[in-house]
């Protein structure tokens, strides 16, 4: 259903956010922002701005996914003018998020105490991989060391030794909780009328993740999880067909579906048997189920299945690879895929409002593109352009 102009699908439309960072959970967070409405600016250093460019300037496909619809201002840090010039543009913003070491922003004075006191309201954001202290909190972190610290390869193998993921789950839930918090800050300065200082860290984020591992750890006892890949208390399988295909099927706790399951596959007495006849049961005896449940996937295709599933109401989903997702007709009606001009595609953030999905509607902007349109909000053009001149202001062009 659509609510036309009831709510607009860009609630953030009116927030300002200076973005200090680069790679991927700093500047994921503000794209999420940036799609939901917010004028973000991107300081970048000069010439090369983002390592995500990697070289190829707005034409990396990495750095265009989590940069498009941004603005960028390309200014030399290291020099006095080029933080005045920071200094000087940190009032007109709502937001600062940096995603830097500790410490080091602050040592250039644009630290939260320095930017609160030139803004009193402003939600100073920072991001960091281990926190603002304790005894990890100077080491450099990225997602795969969020990962690692935060117990998610000790669960990615059956047996044997931890596996890597090819997901970026530390980087993604961290910008997703960064994002978050951003968004209750600003609820809450509504009402307040006051700014704060907002923190979190790949490490603490990744619990996120995790948490329902740590229940069971804290169920059991304090013993670690096993390391299995299916959650032990699920109730899921992970069966090939007879086409080749894999499929997911998750059963949980509902007594519906576990009977809608032994009759799709063909096997009604499995109900009463008294191995499985609870919930409680199946998870003790899980490892007697699996091997009579996969021959039967092995009997049909998975079109058959399919269907057969679908007709008895069992949770399940095809194993897709992410260019199965990309076209399956399900992810083509919720139009999650924003094309570029140039063939280049953006994954649209998940949500819509009264109908309508956000997007960013501008391309990822080339290094120091809005240097001089951002920089001529406090400074005259003659000030422009002597910190031009100087190399302290980068322009594209």
């Amino acid at each position: 259903m659509e609510v036309e102009d009831a709510m607009p699908d860009k609630p953030l439309r009116d927030i300002r956010i200076m973005e200090l960072g680069g790679y991927i959970a700093g500047p994921y967070a503000t794209s999420l922002l940036c799609a939901l409405g917010a004028d973000v600016v991107k300081v970048e250093k000069p010439e090369a701005g983002d390592d995500f460019r990697r070289s190829q300037n707005d034409r990396s496909p990495y750095f265009i996914q989590y940069n498009a619809g941004k603005r960028s201002l390309a200014v030399d840090l290291k020099q006095p003018d080029g933080v005045r010039l920071v200094k000087h543009l940190v009032p007109r913003f709502d937001v600062v998020l940096e995603n830097l070491r500790p410490g080091k922003l602050a040592a250039l004075g644009l630290g939260p105490e320095e930017c609160l006191a030139l803004k009193p309201d402003l939600v100073y954001t920072s991001l960091t991989g281990f926190g603002e202290g304790g005894p990890l909190a100077g080491r450099p972190a990225y997602d795969t060391i969020g990962q690692a610290f935060g117990g998610t390869y000790s669960l990615l193998a059956d047996e044997g030794a931890p596996q890597l993921s090819g997901v970026i789950l530390g980087d993604v839930v961290t910008a997703i909780s960064t994002a978050l918090g951003v968004m209750a800050a600003l609820v809450a300065r509504d009402t307040s009328r006051q700014g704060q200082y907002l923190q979190t860290s790949i490490m603490e984020a990744i619990s996120t993740v995790t948490i329902d591992n740590f229940t069971q750890y804290f169920e059991d006892g304090h013993r670690d999880p096993s390391r299995q890949s299916r959650h032990p208390q699920a109730q899921n399988f992970c069966v090939r067909t007879a086409s080749g295909e894999y499929l997911a099927v998750h059963l949980s706790s509902s007594q519906k579906f576990w009977q809608g399951f032994a009759r799709a596959i063909g096997r009604p007495e499995l109900i009463d048997d008294p191995r499985f006849t609870t919930y409680n049961l199946r998870t003790a005896h899980y490892a007697e189920l699996v091997p009579i449940v996969e021959p039967e996937f092995l009997r049909r295709t998975f079109q058959e299945w399919d269907k057969i599933l679908t007709d008895h109401d069992v949770p399940f989903a095809p194993v897709l690879t992410i260019g199965g997702y990309a076209d399956h007709p399900q992810t083509q009606w919720h139009e999650l895929i924003e094309p570029e001009s140039d063939g280049l595609s953006l994954m649209r953030p998940p949500w819509r409002f009264n109908g309508r999905r956000p997007v960013r509607e501008a391309k990822a902007p080339r290094v120091g593109e809005h240097s001089r349109e951002v920089a001529t909000e406090v400074y005259d053009e003659s000030r422009v352009a002597e910190l031009v001149a100087a190399g302290i202001l980068f322009t594209d062009s």
